[in-house]
């Protein structure tokens, strides 16, 4: 029952020794492979990385990273018959892959199991915000997806087809999960810790930010797109939640538009979709219980509706096209 854990990075020189000296720890006894699917770091990872028994590929100077063209690369590299997908900056908890081992021989139509992500960081508010939030993803028992990875059966991910569409920018957890389920596998979190996750100390809005510009955001319009026609495309339409949600701000915005237009006088219905707006903040900082993190949620709401159509008309490669790539290093 060997492990193949990869380790996606991007400039993660600060983490990566200590997460691959917490897969060795914990690989200690099981058995298996690290591989290091890097997109492309600039720093000291790779370095660092060298130093340990790994095998480290990297992605092709002309291939763009992306969330879903990690995992994937480091698939098409991998060995064993299961799989433990986590990131560069997070650390492994020593007893995980046992009891998760032991969890999959006991459930043999179950195709990945996950614990809970300990987010070490609490300064930047949106991760004070995603603790804060209720969030069907991170509860024990069965869940639709593994969001921050876990371990998974080779042959369950074959049979939905590959790891990680490469086309994504993000919710390829989600992606994966709905490939998953149409093929009749099933997905568990147990009430246990998977890994300690350092993220990004960075403040807030400039994570937003740096988000657009790296494609984060376009994440659900790639996912719609890619599923556009396939066996998952109802499956995913009546489980993703956001969807929900962007239709609201969508119906939102073009209230706030049209008011100008269709109240007697312009001043009384801008005036009116001004209310209406702080009105909106209000009501999340209520929920929140802070008006800096309902004042946060409402502007990620606005940056995530603006990606949405970009991600969708975005051009698409196969999604289990090899991945153009090198392999760096190989002292496993």
């Amino acid at each position: 029952m060997a492990v193949s854990v990869i380790l996606k990075t991007l400039n993660e020189e600060a983490r990566i020794g200590a997460a691959i000296e917490s897969v060795l720890a914990a690989l200690a006894g099981i058995g298996g492979e690290v591989i290091v699917a890097d997109g492309g770091s600039r720093d000291r990872t790779l370095a660092i990385a060298a130093d340990y028994p790994v095998r480290i590929v990297q992605l092709d100077p002309a291939t763009a990273p992306s969330c879903g063209i990690g995992p994937q690369l480091g698939f098409q590299y991998s060995r064993e018959p299961f799989i433990c997908l986590m990131d560069g900056d997070m650390l492994l908890d020593p007893g995980f892959l046992p009891e998760a081992l032991a969890f999959l021989d006991a459930h043999p139509r179950i195709a990945g199991v996950t614990g809970h992500v300990e987010e070490m960081n609490q300064t930047s508010l949106e991760y004070v915000r995603r603790g804060r939030r209720p969030s069907p993803e991170s509860r024990t028992g069965p869940i639709d997806r593994m969001n921050g990875g876990g371990l998974y059966r080779r042959a369950a991910i074959e049979q939905a087809g590959y790891l990680s569409d490469r086309n994504l920018h993000g919710y390829e957890e989600f992606d994966l999960g709905v490939r998953l389920r149409v093929h009749g596998w099933s997905l568990y979190r147990l009430d246990r810790r998977f890994v300690r996750h350092f993220g990004h100390a960075l403040n807030a809005y400039a994570l937003l930010v740096r988000r657009w510009k790296s494609g984060y955001l376009r994440g659900i319009g790639e996912l719609l797109r890619g599923a556009l026609g396939q066996p998952q495309w109802r499956q995913l339409v009546q489980e993703l939640p956001e969807l929900k949600l962007w239709a609201g701000v969508y119906a939102w915005l073009a209230v706030m538009i049209a008011l100008p237009f269709a109240m007697p006088s312009p001043f009384v219905g801008l005036a009116i979709a001004i209310a209406l707006t702080a009105g909106v903040v209000g009501g999340m900082s209520l929920r929140q219980r802070s008006l800096r993190l309902g004042l946060y949620a409402v502007v990620a709401w606005l940056f995530h509706a603006a990606a949405l159509p970009l991600g969708f008309l975005q051009e698409r490669k196969a999604p289990d096209a090899w991945i153009e790539s090198r392999i760096v290093a190989d002292g496993s």
